[in-house]
């Protein structure tokens, strides 16, 4: 080990990035400015030619930061592999989606780790940072790179650091924002704090092992499901009553302590809320146990956009007005205000269950100029007056801060049905009088 964090503290250490997405290409771009050599790898070669150009594609890098790295020389990317061999530190951060069964498919971690084993060298440190159930490390990784016939601990180095990437965060972004560390002995946990400290300008906390690390991102995404599926069951079970649930949760958010706010909508989305809790519950089923709030919780998460249309079924019908063949704007389908970013975006299930019931939609995104439905693309359309007209009801599925005119939205259209709450944000609460507004 000392002569590894000989090497990451004078950054010559040779880094390696597995994956270029939205966690990966970040993480990559940090660790170069923080003055280390840095190697994405990545199968597709379509982002791989893209960092080499100097082109960005994730909203959360500076292009302008990119691009110099490339041509300084502190980052590339490539498709080869073999490349591992020149690594002396790897970090994994792939993709780890769930199958229609909401079963976790670890296809991308194992088939990482399987080409790290191939070129293991001693005194690599290897860190995974894709989400996944606590013990994937120490069960997964661990037994695949030692098929190499190295040993953890003795040969190289193995760690768990959960990525914590907020697409849109204005204000927390990959280099601010602390880092959790778990390594499988402690020197593993020490070399990957020492690396971290180096390249991040955020505090590194380290836990006693992987699973505690695993744990960590399973806990923070558990609390943001469950309290989003307490605002949904809330919107819901309110309006019923008469009660505005928005009213409610301001006057709620007054209070000093035990309460933190969480707003409903049409549903959850994004690369974390909707997936991570799942990977606890699959792995709770060894231990014969049924993680019954997190199953509770995504169900109500899952059943918005179910509810969207009901309502708006409802309102049509209050004007005389069936669903079926009606002309629907979806304002935003991004997952989350600002962003481009379409996972999991519960604005693209809203408008499945519309099209289901005959509805006829069509969507505005200035983040999302044209998107692939149904084996084709559907560009966004063109803000106008005599467009948003046109449309039967105007749905607020994402609340885009910048590059909206509600105003003017709200005085052209029939119903402006907002289920974001982003109108009132956006121009205040004097629109609660306009006869054509409604809040979910």
């Amino acid at each position: 080990m000392d002569t590894l964090i000989v090497k990451v503290k004078m950054k010559v250490a040779q880094i390696g990035v597995i994956g270029l997405g939205y966690v990966g290409l970040p993480l990559a771009v940090e660790k170069a400015k923080a003055g280390f050599k840095v190697l994405g790898f990545d199968i597709q070669s379509s982002k791989v030619e893209k960092v080499n150009r100097g082109e960005n594609y994730i909203g959360d890098i500076i292009p302008q930061d990119l691009k110099d790295l490339v041509v300084n020389g502190h980052l590339s990317a490539t498709t080869d592999f073999d490349r591992l061999m020149e690594c002396d530190v790897v970090a994994i951060c792939v993709p780890t989606p769930l199958d229609k069964f909401k079963q976790p498919d670890l296809s991308y971690i194992v088939n990482s780790a399987k080409e790290i084993a191939k070129r293991i060298h001693k005194d690599m440190l290897i860190v995974l940072e894709s989400t996944t159930y606590p013990g994937t490390t120490e069960e997964v990784v661990k037994p695949i790179l030692e098929e190499s016939g190295f040993k953890v601990g003795k040969d190289f180095h193995l760690a768990f650091s959960p990525e914590r990437v907020d697409p849109g965060n204005a204000r927390f972004k990959t280099h601010n924002t602390p880092k959790v560390v778990g390594g499988c002995t402690p020197e593993c946990t020490e070399i990957a704090k020492t690396l971290y400290s180096i390249v991040l300008g955020a505090e590194v906390f380290t836990v006693s092992s992987p699973k505690e690390a695993e744990a960590t991102k399973i806990l923070e995404n558990t609390f943001r499901i469950v309290n989003c599926a307490l605002a949904n069951e809330m919107a819901i079970v309110y309006n019923k009553m008469g009660i505005n649930i928005w009213e409610v949760i301001a006057a709620a958010a007054t209070k000093p302590f035990g309460f933190t706010p969480f707003y409903p909508g049409p549903g959850v989305g994004g690369h974390c809320i909707p997936l991570d809790p799942f990977y606890l519950t699959y792995k709770a089923r060894e231990y014969d146990y049924h993680t019954r709030l997190i199953e509770l919780s995504g169900e109500i998460n899952d059943n918005m956009p179910e509810y969207v249309v009901e309502r708006l079924m409802e309102i049509l019908n209050e004007q005389e007005k069936p669903l079926k063949n009606s002309k629907i704007m979806l304002l935003g389908i991004a997952y989350k205000g600002d962003i481009d970013d379409l996972r999991e975006s519960p604005a693209l299930k809203v408008w499945e269950e519309l099209e289901k019931k005959g509805a006829r939609v069509e969507y505005y995104d200035p983040y999302c100029k044209n998107t692939k439905w149904k084996n084709s693309i559907v560009e966004s359309v063109v803000l106008t007056p005599d467009l948003v007209t046109s449309y039967d009801a105007v749905v607020v599925t994402t609340w885009h801060k910048h590059n909206v005119d509600y105003q003017m939205v709200l005085d052209n259209a029939k119903i402006l049905f907002d289920t974001k709450n982003a109108v009132v944000s956006a121009l205040g609460e004097s629109v609660l009088s306009a006869a054509n507004y409604i809040r979910l």
